[in-house]
Formats: C-alpha cells, structure tokens, sequence
C-alpha cells in the first residue's frame, strides 16, 4: 500500500478503559489507527454480516446498516472491548458503487466515474460489549475524477489496484486523477474518517444508545425484509 493521506491522523483523547477491536481484515483501515497511534486488535467481521446493496436504500442507510451488522456480528463472539465496525461505498449519478465483483466490472465503475464529482460514504459502527451501548455515524467526501485517458483506464485496470476497493480505485494509491474538493476528509476516502472517529470516541458515552447484544441467530435474521 502507498502513502496514506498527508493530514494529521487525530488519535482518541479518551483513554478508554475497553480494548479497540478492529471488526475488519483491511489493511488500509489498521493503518490509520495504527498511524493516528490507537492500540488494537483485529477481528474482522463474517461474510455473512455484509447483506449486500437493498435496492430501497440510500448509500448513506446501506453504509450505516452494514457497519451496524459487522459491529454486532463481532459483538456477539465476545465478552470484553469495543468494536470498530466501517463500510465505505462511492455513490455516483445516483448508483451505488461498492467494490467490483472482476475486471469489467471494475471497468464499468470508472467509465461511469470518469470525468464526474463523487461521494464517497463511510459508515462507523462504535459498540460496547462492556456497557452493551452503541453510536453509528456517516462520513460524506466529495470528490472529482479527472477525465481518464485509454492508456490511464488500462494501466489501472492491469495494476490490479482496483480489487477489493469501493469505487475500483483507492485514494491512498496516489492516482493524480482524484481530488478531494474543499475540506473533506481523506481518511474517509481510504476508508475510516479518522477526525470523526476521534469525535465520537471523545463524546462515546454520552451520544450512545443502550442495546441487548444481539445472538448470531438475530443478526442473520435482521435484513430479511432487504430485497
């Protein structure tokens, strides 16, 4: 992975008491909070908390709704810390675009890119398994796609680059054809925003909902009506 966005990385003021438990096998992800200096563990989410896109969904509700089902799935295999659940999605001319299932599709996700003003959403799940309370919030990022040549779609479509990322592209990768407009964050775009993470750490316990920790059974069954 290449250089991750130049702005400071805001760490916790809060010195929680729970162990931090990353609900995600990314790389990039662990390199923010290790960068921005949290300590923590991984244990990534199944495959079976991310539903997938419901067609009645905005991209900021799919975001909200999948970190929400990876934090519960992790919580529900512990007994002590608090989970760190995400998910990022790029949202263009009103589709939805999450991470490429193969090359063409990939493809597709540029050409449609190409040229445009974006959003890219992350939703951040926070869970306690000790006070059994939780707090999601979602992270908007503007961003612009320069128009893109023949030779720099192919070059990134062999790089190979794209797999595994929202959008079929990863800011961090240092393509001089993204921008982020204004003041928006660029961890967001990786895949955490790392100011609000600081934010809502710092204000946890007093913005958080009291929950049950849901069974495994419960989380499967939560999205039956998602079509």
């Amino acid at each position: 992975m290449n250089d991750l966005p130049r702005a400071e990385l805001p760490g916790s003021q809060t010195g929680n008491p729970e162990p931090l438990i990353l609900a995600s096998g990314s790389p990039r992800r662990a390199q923010l909070l290790a960068a921005a200096g949290y300590e923590f563990s991984v244990q990534p989410a199944s495959d079976s908390a991310e539903c997938g896109i419901c067609s009645r969904e905005t991209a900021p509700e799919m975001v909200a709704r999948l970190a929400y089902r990876k934090a519960a799935d992790v919580v529900a295999r512990i007994d002590d810390g608090l989970v760190l659940a995400a998910d990022t999605v790029a949202s263009c001319v009103g589709s939805i675009l999450g991470k490429p299932h193969d090359r063409d599709h990939a493809e597709e996700m540029l050409r449609l890119l190409s040229g445009r003003e974006h959003d890219v959403y992350t939703g951040v799940c926070f869970w306690s398994r000790r006070d059994e309370k939780f707090v999601v919030d979602v992270v908007r990022t503007r961003l612009r796609m320069a128009e893109l040549s023949k030779e720099q779609l192919h070059e990134h479509l062999e790089s190979l680059q794209w797999e595994g990322k929202a959008g079929a592209f990863g800011y961090q990768d240092g393509n001089d054809w993204l921008t982020v407009i204004g003041n928006d964050s660029e961890s967001n775009v990786v895949g955490l925003p790392m100011e609000r993470l600081a934010e809502l750490l710092e204000n946890f316990n007093q913005n958080a909902e009291k929950i049950t920790t849901p069974t495994t059974d419960s989380i499967e069954s939560s999205d039956s009506s998602c079509s």
